[in-house]
Order: C-alpha cells, then structure tokens, then sequence
C-alpha cells in the first residue's frame, strides 16, 4: 500500500510539476503560525510560490514569513477582502492555492485538490473541514456555517457543507474573472455565491483540520462577522436576484394596502362616502409604492442579466482547467 501511495504521489507531483502554482495567504498577526504554514506548504508543493500579503500586522508576521522562504507582500487597506482582492490582481499564476495564516490546513492535501481540479476541470475546490483536536472548530463557529450554509441553499440553491472554509484550489479563470466586492471574511462567502450564481465547476472535498498553535488567536468574531456574512448574503440576494427581491417587498405592500382599503371600500359601497379619507389615501399610497417596487425589479432584472452575461463573458475569455499556459 505505501508503494501505491508514493507512486501515486510522484504522478501528481510530476503533472503539478507543469503549472505554475501560487500558494495565497493573508495574514493579519500570524507571527506564531505563518513559519509553519510556509513551510509545510513548500514542502507539500515544492514547485510553488509562496505568496504572503501582511494586512497591517503590529507583530513580526512579516520577518517570519520572508526567513521562512516566502514572498511578502503589504496590502494597508484593513480587511481580509481587500487582501484577497489584490492577492487575485497582482498574482500571476495557472493554479490558486487560497489558505489562512493560522496553521490549521493541511498543507499535503493541496495535491489532491489540485489534481482532482484538474482531472474533471473544474474551477473551484473547497476544503471540507474535518475536525482532527476537540479544539479545533468551535461550536459557535460551527453552528453559524451551518446555519448560514442553509440560508444560501435556499436563496441560491445547493451549495458545500462548509461555506466559510479558508482552504480552496481555484482555477486561474475563476481568480481573473471574480470581481471582489466585500472587504472583510465575508470573502469566503462571496467566492461561494459567485460560483453558485454562475454555475461553475465546483466540488467539496474533506480535508483535516487542527486547533490553532499555542499563542495564536482567532481574528473570527462569530457574532460581529455573522451578521456581517448575513449582510453580504443580502445584498447579493438584492443585487443578483432583483425581482424576488423587489417583488417580495412590493407584494407584502400590496397586501397592506389592500387591508386598509377594503374597509374604506366597503363603506363606499354601502353609503357612497368616505368618512376615512387619510385610510384611503394611506393606502392609495402604499400601492403605488408596491408597484414601484414591482417594476424596480423588473427593470433590476433586466440589468442583472446583463452584468451577469458580461461575467460569464469575462469567465470565458480565459483557459480552462488544464489547458492553461504551462511553466516554460
């Protein structure tokens, strides 16, 4: 069995050995981590680059992880979105490796994610995390990816087990053409919606996960960052789906209008007056706010369609999977 497991290694090694790869790491304070996650990752992929942007750390992030052999990089601008927004600009390269700072993924399991990326070209793979220490996945973290995995599968429809995990292979089509928007953790999410939104090849493998090293800290507050992932989740929900979501809103202004004016219709019926004019004018108004609504929506659509043909288009105009330009 470990011959197969070796032979097996050399194949992917000898075909990874062909692509430029870039390993991404974001990093804010991550002086106790970063060596590790250098280190293990020029290991697992000796062909790679290692890439890591410091988000404004106030320890030595920096120093450590240029000794430990990778290319360091600043980005000013607080915010895990604005660090991978300029990570997927300025890295040129034909596969992606995207990974927190913390020492928590396993490096070795890039190689399968790799080549499962490239044997059935696909865009996106996600890292299923899978508990290896009781400490490693707090509960709380927990409860809110599944909690928010579950609002995004029936907003945008099926989508992975584990929305909010840090680890992902991504195709050099996918990072040239996703137009980063959010500037904090809500990145995670917003790589999910863009593949669901788009119908991009994208699978979910599970990966082992480990508890934070001794004196590293979480950035992650899982209250404050929730609602701000739920907030994101809404406003892409409004900006890719207009009409659902401006119809809902003109509906449910309808329905009060029509409460308060079937009184006031009733009695105009029956007497010919309308003792309660405000009433009537109240929900005269309220309708024509619900098909303002209607129609903003309508005309929303229109335009959504249109950005999202242009996105595909931008999608398209790169290689896939496979089919990039090799190292030379």
């Amino acid at each position: 069995m470990a011959q197969k497991a070796t032979a097996a290694d050399e194949r992917i090694n000898s075909r990874l050995d062909d692509y430029k790869i870039a390993v991404l790491v974001p990093c804010y304070n991550e002086e106790t981590s970063v060596d590790k996650v250098v280190r293990d990752f020029k290991a697992a992929l000796p062909t790679a680059t290692v890439f890591v942007f410091d988000n404004n750390s106030t320890d030595q992030t920096a120093a450590v992880a240029r000794a430990a052999g990778a290319e360091v990089f600043e980005e000013k601008r607080q915010g895990k979105g604005f660090v991978v927004r300029r990570m997927f600009t300025d890295v040129e390269a034909d596969l992606y490796v995207l990974v927190d700072g913390d020492a928590t993924y396993d490096a070795p399991s890039a190689r399968g994610m790799m080549e499962r990326l490239l044997e059935e070209r696909l865009d996106m793979v996600v890292a299923n995390r899978i508990d290896q220490e009781v400490a490693a996945y707090r509960t709380g973290h927990r409860t809110g990816n599944r909690l928010l995995s579950l609002f995004v599968a029936a907003v945008f429809g099926p989508t992975f087990k584990d929305m909010l995990s840090g680890y992902r292979v991504l195709s050099r089509r996918f990072v040239k053409s996703f137009p980063v928007l959010s500037g904090g953790f809500e990145i995670e999410t917003e790589l999910t919606i863009h593949a669901l939104e788009l119908g991009l090849a994208a699978v979910e493998i599970d990966t082992p996960y480990y508890a934070r090293l001794e004196g590293s800290a979480s950035k992650l507050n899982t209250w404050r960052d929730g609602f701000r992932i739920l907030r994101t989740i809404v406003r892409l929900y409004r900006a890719e789906r207009p009409l659902p979501f401006f119809g809902a809103i003109g509906i449910a202004l309808a329905i009060v209008a029509l409460g308060f004016a079937i009184p006031v219709m009733v009695t105009f019926v029956e007497t010919g007056l309308v003792p309660r004019l405000p009433t009537a004018v109240l929900s005269t108004g309220l309708m024509i706010l619900a098909c303002l609504s209607i129609a903003i929506g309508l005309i929303l659509d229109t335009v959504t369609r249109g950005r999202r043909e242009m996105k595909l288009l931008a999608y398209l105009a790169h290689r896939a999977p496979g089919e990039e330009r090799r190292r030379p």
